[in-house]
């Protein structure tokens, strides 16, 4: 035979490697009120489904998933204070924060958020535990020499005579090109760091007023002395990793040098100044309206800064690593370990989150059943990983400062790398925002954005999940834009229902059609029959293509992957149904209800992480057991569950009955 006639098979794409355990965590929101539609929709829907897959892939019992109420803060002082005087609440903190715990469980309840364990940081045992491992990483960093004192300004209302919490202080952020709508005492709302002195027109929430800046001691963790190791990250993740190329973006423009940008129009005021500047680089640019003056060092970089600002020349810092404040003065706080005379401190919010999934884990551990009942074999094993579902406003904090941290805490130098036995280096899954109405959500718009349990008023939690999953949050910011919601009513499908409607219209059907055939002509049985080929090669191409797709969590793929391969199956199945019953085929009704049940299956099975209780229903019907999730068994048909097909019945299908159901309120 020639060698050009010869057709050559592509080899199959070797298949992704999961993890033998792993735990998947989704932030953790403040409490200080219920579940927003961004929560659930940006970041807990994804990390559901991926952990539902997981449980599915890997096995149930080696999958932990954990979150739960971040209960200190100061957004959560702040709004307590208000609505203690205005609305007067008379609950302690305590009883605030445990009421918007079980407000946020019912919701995520509500959406069939799978958590192996929702926990506090405050209460209960799993207070009691994130207080413990809190105490244990302060004593690891002062240990190895990664903790310092020092001494920074702080805002002070002098008419209310208080120390001002972070959420207390609203300015303008200082970073250059920052579009954050406000600045607190020491970072924005887009997660920007730097010193409280470098907030612009900072105002007091109390009062109104400027306040007042006096030196305050606090622990601070030495996050600058990463830089190097923190870059080599970033490029080890770049070649190595399936990491979103915009989160390793995100985290390259923290760790530039430290920089000065000031306007060309404050030029003849700095070369006033410039010769008793700290050593420095200047950059003059044609086209750009900044110089830059970039300092090898922090502390030059701050030195430069007073000089500049006490010669009256306005300027804007540029994003770079700067200490990572450890402890605060908050009295709402997990208590910090008294070190050096340093009493009465507790830890910042944001540094004690970041390991409280580690907490929540060895909490869940203690009662909950797992393969392993030892946190290190979950947190500190190469056989495990973690996988971190964030928002892009944490990506400074998630991925510079916990990564640190943890690099911090590894048994012998800092690597990025750890070896077996350090704590992992989570994976960081980072999202988009999803938008409303084409804006940012904000309380303060005109229209205000629903909380997450608002929505199930006017659509089922499977359509709210078929519909978030599908925006594409790793390449860009999605609108939300649900026709309920919209003031002008737009003709045409609600944007929320369109991929809904592929299981609760196309899906429902074809299951119905296989069911009520197996009814009228075979009483409720399976015929007995061989797949046919091609059929089995595309629900095999559709089966590694998907688990590509979670594996890179592109979970938008996922969507149009099921959207293409149910309408397939459903026309098939109506095409050559139709050519059955014209002729009478019996052979050919046969072979095409032995297909499309199989195509069924393997539907069900990956719909399963996405719509768990429609998939749930289309299971019972089937009569067979849960090995038709394990992916052990993914590419077997239907009789391999069924010990005698002959005997085997189908569960009786009453008239229109729907496996995926529409809202009542989509009904009228």
């Amino acid at each position: 035979m020639k060698e050009e006639n010869i057709i050559r098979k592509r080899p199959e794409p070797e298949r992704p490697k999961f993890p033998k355990r792993a735990v998947v965590t989704a932030g953790m929101p403040y409490g200080n009120k219920g579940l927003h539609f961004g929560h659930i929709g940006g970041v807990f829907i994804h990390a559901d489904v991926f952990a539902r897959f997981l449980r599915d892939r890997i096995g149930k019992d080696n999958v932990i998933f954990v979150s739960g109420t971040d209960c200190y803060g100061s957004p959560i002082v702040e709004n307590y204070r208000k609505i203690c005087e205005q609305e007067g609440y008379k609950g302690t903190i305590e009883e605030y924060v445990t009421e918007n715990h079980l407000k946020q469980k019912k919701t995520l309840d509500d959406y069939e958020i799978a958590l192996n364990l929702y926990a506090t940081s405050a209460f209960g045992r799993s207070g009691e535990i994130h207080n413990k491992v809190s105490e244990e990483v302060f004593e690891l960093l002062y240990e190895k020499g990664y903790l310092e004192k020092l001494s920074t300004p702080q805002f002070f209302d002098p008419e209310h005579k208080v120390l001002l919490n972070g959420r207390q202080v609203v300015g303008e952020c200082p970073i250059e090109g920052c579009k954050s709508e406000r600045g607190y005492a020491d970072e924005c709302s887009l997660g920007h760091q730097y010193m409280p002195s470098e907030l612009i027109n900072p105002k007091s929430t109390l009062s109104g007023k400027t306040p007042e800046v006096i030196d305050v001691t606090n622990w601070y963790f030495k996050l600058e002395e990463f830089q190097k190791l923190l870059s080599d990250r970033v490029e080890y993740l770049r070649k190595n990793t399936n990491s979103r190329k915009y989160l390793l973006n995100t985290m390259e423009e923290f760790l530039r040098e430290p920089m000065i940008h000031i306007k060309k129009n404050q030029l003849p005021k700095l070369k006033e100044i410039i010769d008793k500047l700290p050593d420095h680089e200047y950059i003059e640019e044609e086209k750009k309206p900044s110089v830059t003056l970039v300092f090898k060092t922090l502390r030059d970089r701050e030195e430069a800064t007073k000089i500049i600002a006490n010669h009256g020349v306005n300027f804007r810092t540029g994003k770079t690593l700067v200490p990572f404040r450890l402890t605060g003065n908050i009295e709402w706080g997990v208590k910090a370990p008294v070190k050096e005379g340093l009493e009465g401190l507790t830890f910042w919010v944001w540094p004690e989150s970041l390991w409280a999934p580690i907490s929540f884990t060895r909490t869940y551990l203690e009662t909950g059943s797992a393969s392993s009942k030892d946190w290190k074999d979950w947190w500190c094993s190469k056989e495990a990983n973690v996988y971190q579902f964030i928002g892009e406003d944490n990506i400074y904090f998630y991925g510079i400062a916990e990564m640190a941290i943890f690099m911090a805490l590894q048994k012998e130098a800092p690597d990025f790398i750890p070896k077996d036995g350090d704590l992992i280096l989570p994976h960081l899954i980072a999202n988009n925002h999803v938008l409303f109405m084409d804006k940012k959500a904000s309380s303060s718009s005109d229209i205000k954005p629903p909380m997450a349990d608002e929505l199930l008023q006017y659509y089922t939690n499977e359509q709210l999940r078929m519909h978030f999953l599908s925006f594409g949050l790793d390449n860009k910011s999605v609108s939300f834009q649900p026709a309920v919601y919209q003031t002008q009513k737009q003709d045409g499908i609600d944007p929320v229902l369109k991929e809904g409607n592929l299981l609760t219209n196309v899906y429902n059907r074809l299951i119905r059609s296989c069911f009520y055939t197996a009814q009228k002509y075979y009483d409720s049985h399976i015929p007995e029959g061989t797949i046919s080929q091609n059929i089995l090669d595309e629900a095999r191409k559709v089966i590694l293509k998907y688990e590509r797709h979670m594996y890179n969590h592109e979970f938008h793929r996922i969507c149009d992957l099921l959207d293409s391969y149910i309408r397939s199956s459903n026309k098939y199945y109506v095409n050559n149904i139709r050519t059955a019953e014209n002729n009478d085929d019996d052979a050919l009704r046969r072979q095409v209800l032995i297909d499309s049940f199989y195509a069924v299956r393997v539907i069900a099975t990956l719909v399963h992480p996405i719509a768990p209780t429609g998939a749930e229903m289309v299971r019972e019907y089937l009569g067979v057991d849960e090995r038709m999730w394990d992916w052990e068994t993914i590419f077997e048909p239907l009789d391999y569950f069924i010990s005698n097909l002959n005997e085997h019945k189908l569960k009786f299908l009453e008239p229109r009955v729907d496996f995926f159901k529409k809202h009542e309120s989509q009904l009228r």
